[in-house]
């Protein structure tokens, strides 16, 4: 039997730094999983905070483009400071000239739509008295031999026109929806921004305030871990010593059974072998009477077959000789009371203690804990009078009181803007459904007329797929003539009103010549004057708050409210964590309770050690045993005296020979069978003692060196155990506080104390107003004025192209026509 090694100090040494490394793993509060947990916070500062618009990319930027490029021609005039400064300051001392000559371009639109307005009605009107008197728009008479060429480049000229106008109304449809799209949640977007600027100054100490009330959330997660504090701390220690303490537990419980088994083998030796040395005398005697009287009737002569009888006969004696083998008396004297101690029950014990190591850890450290739930529970200083250094309160009210005003006097107009947008769309919608009609109409009249032509050469054919036609093209200069007014008043007012809010606002404002003008004294009224407005000593500059807010700058930096007020001042909670290390740092544990080799064990395998055990001379035991009792095979020997004993002709010998046969198998039953058995039980002791004996011995003089390694270091490293999880605890516990620090700090400067929302508001009104209202409002003008004067060339080829598709009165036919043309290759005829 081979006997499992004890834990050396070194090897003790080893196996415990290894369990510490692989209880990193299960550790409470070291390790991934002791990472403090994510706390959630009330957003603070949220509702006013804007986000920032932005115009995506589209398929119609090139056309936006090209619009800014057009107003940028019509527009060649710079931004007109003096103009608007008298404008905001004294509107009725503007004066006409200044207003005319600043519009020149708008001006000279102006009077090309006033003649456009005149001149197109008064030649529809012209036209259709003529009409009446079927003097224009006629029929030709007499078919001439170039007449194909003309109406062939009449239709190519009236088709490219045609898809040019479907082309400009298609896009006036898209940016008509659009910018109707975008109206209303600009305009919705607008007292959400006034509102959002109202909390920008006014709400800061009440939301400081709650960010103060806010500490209570890392409080109380502290205050709830630290309620299980003893018994993780606890469970930590026992999860990285288990490793090393279950091993040795089960190494003591290992050395206790081959103890008691080393024990119960040498009592069966000493047993077997007092048996085996009494007993071979009297067996001895026997062998020698039986071996003689055999002899005897064997070598009779009248015995018939007996020489391997004989033969056998003469190994009656006895085999092994036990009187040579060692007494083992004084080792089981040195022995005797062993074992005193009940290895299970000492092993059972400490096991038990070692489990309930969480509940003792958490039993000592509980006055600790009570002192540090008392600490927790008290609120910094400094965060308890974070809104109370906050300035601005009278400056806040009239901020918040100029922006509800204009908030209130904004809703009319902006509801008015909502209508009369709706009139605008609706327009708009009408007049481009007439133009494309104008578009279907030219498409039907330019199809039925080619088809009316090219079925000129059937004789049975009629001439009304021509002159229906015709009548569709006429159909289509009839709609151009007659919403001609309405197309060019539509297209003027938006274009009046789009371009100079391109031009006037939006170019003004990329350009950052808003701000400067903005900026300059005596350019804004008092009523809008940001400093006048917050009541500041100072002047704050727009371009300048502008660019500090968008790099994320804080409220009274800005403002320069007050330059004393520093939030990290009231975060700072030093002191406070300090008190909470001091005492963290007194956690301990106490494992006197431990004791893994109790005194009557110790004295157990003290005695087996210097029981001399190993020294028995083993081999001497191992001689005799594999030695068998009697030199012969009794049984065998006994068969073949039967066998003799019916084969002889001699009764007389033959019924000697069966009773000596019977004898001996008495003789075997008696005395022979019970020392074979004493003799496996001495062999099977004998080799598990000689292989056990020196193993076990080393084991025992381990165990008792390592008794004391034990008890020593299993408190030091528990201790430092303790120490390294109190401080992982502690670094969980700051980071809550931590959390509550940053966010706090964040919430202040760019949440609650952030300037963001005025930076915001202007770069979402320039978005709103310029990208996505300006720049489908003004392609949309420029879409339909651009349909609008392609109608006139869309009439003439029209009227044109009409008088082709009427009968004629005297014509050629359709192939000489075609031969007559210059433009196409000479025919053959039949007759050629």
């Amino acid at each position: 039997m081979r006997h499992p090694r004890s834990l050396g100090p070194i090897a003790l040494l080893l196996g415990l730094e290894l369990a510490l490394c692989r209880g990193q793993a299960t550790s409470q509060y070291c390790g991934p999983q002791g990472q403090a947990e994510r706390l959630h916070f009330t957003r603070l500062g949220k509702g006013r905070w804007l986000d920032l618009q932005a115009r995506p990319p589209g398929s119609l930027d090139p056309l936006y483009r090209m619009v800014r490029g057009f107003l940028d021609m019509v527009q060649l005039n710079p931004f007109p400071e003096g103009l608007v400064r008298v404008a905001l300051n004294e509107p009725s001392s503007v004066r006409t000239s200044d207003v005319v000559r600043y519009e020149a371009g708008y001006v000279v639109c102006a009077v090309i739509a006033s003649l456009f307005l005149l001149i197109v009605p008064t030649v529809g009107v012209c036209f259709c008295c003529c009409r009446c008197r079927r003097r224009c728009g006629g029929r030709v008479k007499v078919e001439h031999k170039s007449m194909a060429c003309e109406r062939g480049s009449l239709m190519t000229f009236l088709l490219l026109i045609t898809l040019l106008l479907l082309t400009g109304v298609i896009c006036a449809f898209i940016t008509n929806q659009r910018t109707h799209d975008e109206v209303g949640p600009g305009v919705r977007a607008v007292p959400g921004m006034l509102n959002s600027l109202q909390g920008l100054v006014s709400d800061v100490p009440q939301e400081l305030k709650a960010v103060a009330e806010q500490f209570s959330i890392p409080q109380n997660r502290v205050l709830e871990e630290l309620d299980a504090v003893g018994v993780n701390l606890g469970s930590t220690i026992h999860t990285q010593l288990r490793g090393t303490v279950y091993p040795v537990l089960a190494s003591l419980q290992r050395v206790g059974q081959d103890l008691q088994i080393s024990l119960d083998h040498l009592q069966l030796l000493n047993s077997s072998t007092v048996y085996l040395q009494g007993q071979q005398e009297p067996l001895g005697s026997s062998l020698r009477d039986h071996r003689h009287k055999l002899r005897y009737l064997l070598q009779d002569a009248q015995c018939q077959g007996c020489a391997s009888a004989l033969s056998h006969s003469q190994l009656l004696e006895l085999g092994a000789n036990f009187s040579q083998v060692p007494s083992v008396k004084s080792v089981l004297q040195k022995l005797k009371g062993v074992p005193e101690a009940n290895f299970s029950n000492m092993v059972q014990k400490d096991n038990s203690t070692f489990n309930t190591l969480p509940v003792l850890t958490a039993m000592e450290t509980a006055n600790i804990v009570q002192e540090l739930k008392e600490e927790v529970a008290q609120i910094p200083e400094e965060v308890r009078t974070l809104s109370e250094g906050f300035p601005g309160s009278e400056a806040a009210d009239r901020w918040r009181q100029a922006l509800a005003q204009a908030e209130n006097s904004s809703r009319p107009y902006l509801h008015m803007i909502q209508r009369y947008e709706r009139y605008r769309w609706i327009a708009g919608y009408v007049l481009s459904s007439v133009i494309l009609l104008v578009v279907i109409c030219n498409f039907l009249g330019l199809s039925l007329g080619l088809w009316g032509i090219s079925a000129r050469e059937d004789s049975g054919h009629t001439e009304a797929k021509g002159e229906a036609g015709a009548q569709f093209l006429m159909a289509g200069v009839g709609l151009s003539f007659l919403f001609s007014g309405p197309f060019i008043l539509l297209i003027f007012a938006t274009f009046l009103l789009g371009g100079n809010i391109q031009t006037l606002v939006c170019r003004s404002w990329e350009n950052q010549e808003l701000y400067q003008f903005a900026d300059t004294p005596g350019n804004l009224p008092p009523s809008v004057n940001l400093s006048h407005l917050l009541g500041l000593k100072k002047d704050v500059s727009i371009l300048s708050a502008y660019q500090q807010c968008k790099e994320g700058a804080a409220l009274w930096k800005v403002l320069q409210l007050n330059g004393s007020y520093d939030p990290e001042k009231h975060l700072g909670i030093n002191k406070y964590t300090a008190k909470l290390q001091e005492q963290v740092e007194n956690f301990n544990v106490d494992m006197k309770d431990l004791d893994l080799l109790n005194a009557a064990a110790k004295r157990d395998l003290e005695a087996f050690r210097s029981s001399g055990i190993e020294r028995i001379d083993y081999p001497s035991f191992l001689t005799q045993v594999q030695k068998p009792v009697v030199k012969v095979d009794i049984l065998k020997l006994v068969k073949e005296l039967e066998k003799l004993g019916q084969a002889q002709t001699e009764s007389a010998l033959g019924q000697q020979l069966k009773q000596e046969a019977q004898a001996l198998r008495a003789l075997y039953q008696e005395k022979i069978l019970p020392q074979q058995t004493h003799v496996v039980t001495l062999n099977r002791s004998v080799r598990a003692l000689s292989a056990s004996a020196s193993n076990l011995q080393l084991v025992v003089s381990e165990t008792l060196v390592n008794a004391s390694s034990w008890k020593t270091e299993l408190p030091i490293w528990a201790h430092w155990i303790l120490k390294n999880e109190s401080e992982c605890f502690l670094n969980r516990e700051m980071a809550y506080f931590i959390q509550y620090v940053n966010w706090a700090r964040e919430t202040v400067t760019e949440h609650i104390a952030t300037c963001q929302p005025l930076s915001g508001a202007l770069d979402n009104s320039r978005v709103i107003l310029c990208d996505l209202i300006a720049n489908p409002w003004n392609a949309f003008w420029f879409c339909l004025a651009w349909c609008t004067f392609l109608l006139i060339p869309s009439i003439i080829f029209a009227i044109k192209t009409t008088k082709h598709f009427r009968p004629i009165r005297k014509r050629l036919s359709f192939w000489e026509s075609l031969n007559f043309c210059p433009d196409y290759p000479r025919l053959p005829t039949a007759r050629g």
